[in-house]
């Protein structure tokens, strides 16, 4: 199908495209900038195709002086930063080869043959630089009745790259309504192994999108019925991140999967391969203390911002709140209010303190603070430097 839209009067500049059509004039907005101007969003990435083969667009951006990076030549991807924006251009392909990770490519003039190989209908369509709207495969009429297919067979789509198993629950959940399409879950269940070949990172960067996103509960049941959401994590504890929901705390990717993974937690992090600070934190989230309630006092939330950071604690109260209560509570937003306004405790001794009371260097001297600190933590955190002293037997007073 092919319309006048009017999709263009809603981006609000297109001085970049209209340079890029100067020189490319065929090339066309694809995927979900076209997507997202359909449902009057706001349009983030430029991104485009031409039939143009990759070495002549990378010629003719530079014979026009805009700045062109190769950002992935092997796939016909290269990008024209324009007023500091870029615009992604990739030239129309089709798929020779897919062994479920990685694709062959082939370059194509035909915009139906690249339009074939993307995954889902409300990501096919196209608009050119004349206003009018390509759709090949009912993209429009999905996007209206908030359905999410894929493009032709569900299961060919899937065995190209079995990372769409993933995104389909993820574009589900955004774009979707109701039971997700039945033909999708079918193929994702048939073809679930090639999940298992999937590089973790590739894994993770959806899995934790999908955790960030919409209608959560309704989207891990949906995968658990096709068996993904066990492939990702052997007994997901849905139950307990249930409870977190219910405390309507923030979308935070790496709490939902602790409450999801449970004692797990640390397995899934290495298993995900995420980064060392992440897997740190899902560490701690396993700790039990400091322990944080809204009965704490001033100075058990002074020691514990000296235990961990602040953002640290502010994830654990969420936890220890949806294991306790299970349901928003103004008494646990304001133990969050006085975790953050508390200031950062700092033990005031150091060792120059130390060897000017004659402690020297080594293991007397480390033993000498930790008991200074011991003694500081026992007091809230609260005991200035020359209180510290004088409980040491050191005044630097006459």
């Amino acid at each position: 199908m092919t319309a006048q839209s009017g999709l263009l009067s809603r981006l609000p500049d297109i001085s970049g495209l209209e340079k890029i059509w100067t020189i490319l004039p065929e090339a066309r907005l694809v995927g979900g900038s076209v997507r997202d101007l359909l449902r009057g969003l706001a349009v983030n990435d430029l991104d485009l195709a031409t039939p143009e083969p990759p070495e002549v667009v990378l010629e003719r951006l530079k014979s026009a002086a805009i700045r062109a990076i190769p950002t992935g030549l092997s796939h016909g991807t290269i990008t024209a930063l324009i007023n500091h924006i870029p615009h992604e251009i990739t030239t129309l392909r089709r798929d020779e080869e897919t062994d479920g990770r990685h694709a062959v490519v082939v370059w194509t003039k035909s915009w139906q043959e690249d339009a074939a190989r993307r995954d889902f209908t409300i990501n096919a369509m196209s608009l050119d630089r004349h206003d009018k709207l390509h759709d090949y495969f009912h993209g429009v009429q999905d996007l209206k009745a908030r359905r999410v297919r894929f493009v032709g067979h569900a299961a060919r789509r899937i065995e190209e790259d079995a990372l769409r198993a993933l995104r389909f629950f993820r574009f589900d959940a955004r774009y979707g309504e109701g039971e997700p399409d039945c033909e999708a879950c079918e193929a994702i269940a048939d073809n679930i192994k090639l999940v298992g070949k999937l590089s973790a990172e590739r894994v993770a960067s959806e899995f934790l999108r999908i955790l960030t996103g919409p209608r959560l509960p309704e989207t891990l049941a949906a995968m658990e019925k096709t068996g993904l959401l066990n492939v990702l994590i052997p007994g997901a504890q849905r139950g307990s991140l249930q409870k977190l929901l219910d405390c309507a705390g923030p979308p935070d990717a790496l709490l939902r999967l602790f409450a999801l993974s449970g004692e797990n937690a640390v397995l899934m992090g290495a298993k995900l391969k995420l980064s060392n600070a992440d897997k740190t934190a899902l560490g701690v989230f396993g700790n039990t203390f400091p322990d944080l309630a809204p009965s704490s006092s001033d100075d058990d939330l002074r020691r514990g911002r000296v235990a961990q950071s602040l953002e640290l604690l502010i994830s654990r109260s969420w936890l220890a709140q949806a294991r306790i209560l299970a349901r928003p509570d103004r008494q646990w937003d304001h133990l969050r209010i006085r975790l953050k306004e508390l200031p950062q405790p700092v033990f005031p001794l150091g060792g120059k303190d130390a060897q000017a009371f004659g402690v020297s260097p080594g293991p007397a001297m480390g033993a000498w603070l930790r008991v200074a600190r011991e003694w500081w933590l026992e007091h809230g955190c609260r005991p200035d430097r020359e209180a510290c002293l004088v409980h040491m037997g050191c005044s630097t007073r006459s």
